[in-house]
């Protein structure tokens, strides 16, 4: 794709880097030459200097070709403004803004902008390691009436075989990673200590489950 990233900060800087590495064409744009220069002669997208949401700019960025447009300044006016133009001007495909104030987010998606609050991700982030729980599901499929788990076997676990942990049309083991490596278990294929199971569970049987995990289930 071809990406035009406004504001070449810590959040800009690392985006960019991030898809160069993956094969991208990137421009940053930055009215700050200093900024720019700390990218290094390594970095290989191009650079612009001037303001973001300046039409000529923009034009010279390549912003009539791009496929995806990034405002990551230090300013949430000029996010907005910057990634206004991009959509409702240029018509680019994939624009998102950061903004520093979640209370500005929901205004802006009115507007049909998409936005990336670095202050609500940050603390919904936090708030799912301080409260997270080895059944939390990874994805969920449907309207959350299948779910994928992750657990490391409990102790009591170990020595017995996935089919022990299995209730055809309820909880089913699908994978299994070993010292590093993920394999596809067989009914009898026996847990060892520190395998990483990974668990679909019908939402009706969570309960069932956690018997399972915590008590052994009767096996």
């Amino acid at each position: 794709m071809k990406v035009i990233i406004m504001g070449c900060g810590r959040v800009g800087e690392q985006l960019g880097w991030l898809l160069l590495r993956e094969g991208h064409q990137i421009t940053m744009i930055d009215h700050d030459p200093q900024t720019l220069a700390r990218l290094g002669p390594g970095f290989k997208g191009k650079t612009i200097l001037g303001v973001g949401f300046d039409r000529d700019v923009l034009i010279a960025a390549g912003i009539e070709e791009a496929d995806a447009f990034a405002a990551t300044s230090s300013s949430d006016n000029a996010n907005i403004v910057a990634s206004r133009i991009a959509r409702n001007i240029f018509r680019v495909p994939r624009v998102i803004a950061r903004l520093y104030d979640p209370r500005r987010a929901e205004v802006y998606q009115r507007l049909g902008l998409q936005t990336i609050s670095s202050t609500t991700w940050g603390a919904e982030r936090i708030r799912e390691l301080l409260t997270h729980s080895e059944l939390d599901p990874i994805a969920t499929f449907g309207s959350g009436d299948v779910s994928l788990l992750s657990i490391e076997a409990p102790y009591h676990l170990v020595g017995k075989m996935a089919k022990h942990l299995a209730i055809p049309g309820e909880i089913q083991v699908i994978s299994i990673t070993r010292e590093g490596r993920a394999f596809i278990p067989l009914g009898g294929t026996e847990f060892r200590r520190g395998d990483l199971l990974h668990l679909m569970v019908a939402a009706s049987s969570m309960e069932r489950l956690k018997e399972l995990l915590d008590f052994g289930g009767g096996m």
